[in-house]
């Protein structure tokens, strides 16, 4: 038999729990963590999910909810089943202050409006500088890869082969760069331009609140 939506968020909980704390949740627990009514609708859930083999529990003992073999084996299903093209890499986190070293990471974030295009990858931003461009502190900016900009756009900034940074970017007199924060308190980063390698343009803003 299938889960119900309302027996699939029980499983998801009772998981998350497991894999948090190490031991199983109370009834108590478990009603303030679905916003269930009652510990008797709690256990009409346990009951249910024991009868479809999801969950088995030891007799007159506290805490003693198990979730079954079955649950784990067609989570790992799903997730094998599930398409990834909606995935892009996470690369790391883009200074919007002063430029810090680049990481790669192995993280991906999913969007699916953009994932279809390989040449597009996320960033995680970190710092205030471009505020009045309301890219805050915290947001992903889902970015396109390029190297060559034109003035005005928002920009993934190489700076010296070590460095990145997100700014505008302009052409400026005297073969060198202007990085431009988008914050009034900041001042803008000139360099030459033989020291700047653009990596990518600016696509898109994702907060999550």
């Amino acid at each position: 038999m299938a889960l119900t939506k309302r027996q699939k968020e029980f499983l998801d909980f009772l998981a998350g729990f497991l894999e948090k704390r190490g031991y199983s949740p109370s009834y108590e627990e478990i009603a303030e963590g679905l916003n269930l009514a009652s510990l008797a609708t709690v256990h009409k859930h346990i009951m249910a999910l024991e009868a479809k083999h999801y969950v088995k529990r030891g007799f007159n003992q506290s805490r003693s909810l198990e979730i079954a073999p079955k649950y784990y084996e067609e989570q790992r299903q799903h997730r094998q089943q599930t398409p990834r093209i909606f995935e892009m890499p996470l690369l790391g986190r883009i200074a919007a202050g002063s430029p810090v070293e680049a990481i790669a990471g192995q993280d991906t974030l999913n969007f699916s409006d953009f994932a279809g295009d390989s040449n597009t990858y996320a960033l995680q931003v970190r710092g205030e500088s471009m505020i009045e461009d309301h890219i805050c502190d915290g947001d992903y900016v889902l970015v396109e890869r390029a190297t060559e900009a034109r003035d005005g756009d928002i920009v993934v900034a190489l700076v010296d082969g070590m460095e990145t940074t997100l700014k505008r970017f302009y052409d400026e007199p005297g073969d060198r760069v202007r990085l431009q924060p988008a914050n009034s308190t900041m001042e803008p980063i000139y360099v030459p331009k033989g020291a700047v390698a653009i990596q990518g343009k600016v696509l898109a803003v994702l907060r999550k609140y």
